[in-house]
């Protein structure tokens, strides 16, 4: 397979590492359709093929009660990335659009930025010069932007950021740019016995206030990276404020770790789309049982983005080997799906 090239200097880990927190709450989107097809199949922005039948042929296998493959619905548990799985991550994870237009609504008041590093690299747009500030520089620039705010002053920032925000490319709301597939998947298991949850790199106060509304996905069902954090008394209220501190990343070989903590069982499916997810993915399909692992590969650079084993954002390499190798379903993105974004005809 000739890999899909794609430019970017800023690293999954150290953007994890300082992007861990970042709370919002997001507009609910309509996951209904209007046609008549899509009434009768639940996976109807499926084409039909070898991929929507690996998943269908799963499902059927291990709901099908006094078959061999039957797995009880307590045991149903299936774990889904987020960044490049459920909705868009390029060019940049929207954490980090957040954190640099913070960086430039704050500069009037701040006017020793624009020779500051790393604040007058965001204000100059120059990425490369962010990326070489490294963690450190990103830790500077969550700390002096949002440090010492409690969760839900934070998340009155992020809301209102979102009212405006718009995607670079598409002109539209980052809330707008989830997969319609991915929904369709969702609804489909759940419907079908399975408890959804996230396990994802970003924040985890970044999720929750919104992917029930999105994803129908609740926020206790939403693992992710996280800050240290600490109760205190604020204006005679109880508080909870975010420190300054990585408390627990939840990317590579964090995933199953953060998994088997926080849900007590080995999920039974896994979704992913970057060697970000490739443990949890070996965690959950190499043991006894039926079991299904998932790569969503990004081959459409007209209805999205097409990326690969040299994206910055997203890489998928070692994930797009083990794939072949463990015989987990990978979705192309361009075949397998009628539509990408529910705003697309």
């Amino acid at each position: 397979m000739k890999p899909i090239r794609s430019s970017g200097d800023l690293s999954r880990r150290v953007l994890l590492n300082a992007l861990a927190t970042l709370p919002t709450v997001l507009v609910p989107l309509s996951l209904t359709s209007s046609s008549a097809y899509a009434q009768t199949d639940p996976l109807s922005s499926w084409n039909d093929g070898p991929t929507k039948a690996s998943i269908t042929g799963f499902v059927a296998r291990v709901t099908t009660q006094g078959g061999p493959d039957y797995v009880a619905p307590t045991e149903r548990i299936a774990v889904f990335d987020n960044d490049g799985t459920l909705w868009a991550e390029q060019p940049m994870y929207v954490q980090l659009a957040f954190i640099l237009d913070r960086v430039k609504a704050l500069s009037p008041q701040n006017p020793g930025w624009k020779t500051k590093q790393p604040f007058k690299a965001v204000l100059e747009g120059d990425m490369r010069a962010l990326a070489a500030s490294g963690e450190q520089g990103l830790m500077q620039l969550i700390a002096t932007t949002h440090g010492g705010m409690t969760s839900d002053e934070f998340a009155k920032i992020a809301t209102d950021w979102l009212e405006t925000a718009r995607h670079p490319r598409f002109k539209r709301p980052y809330t707008e740019l989830v997969y319609q597939p991915m929904l369709e998947l969702l609804s489909y298991l759940r419907a079908n016995g399975f408890k959804t949850y996230i396990a994802s790199g970003g924040g985890v106060e970044f999720m929750r206030p919104w992917t029930e509304r999105v994803y129908g996905i609740p926020p206790e069902q939403v693992l992710g990276s996280s800050i240290k954090t600490k109760f205190e008394m604020r204006d005679g209220r109880p508080s909870i404020v975010r420190l300054q501190q990585i408390n627990f990343i939840d990317d590579k070989a964090g995933k199953p770790i953060g998994i088997n903590q926080q849900i007590g069982r080995r999920p039974i499916a896994a979704f992913g789309n970057s060697d970000g997810d490739l443990e949890m993915l070996q965690w959950t399909t190499m043991s006894g049982g039926v079991r299904f692992g998932l790569v969503v590969h990004h081959t459409d650079s007209d209805r999205e983005f097409a990326y690969d084993r040299q994206a910055h954002f997203g890489k998928l390499d070692k994930a797009l080997d083990a794939a072949a190798v463990n015989k987990w379903t990978v979705v192309d993105m361009k075949r397998d799906w009628k539509k990408v974004f529910p705003f697309q005809e």
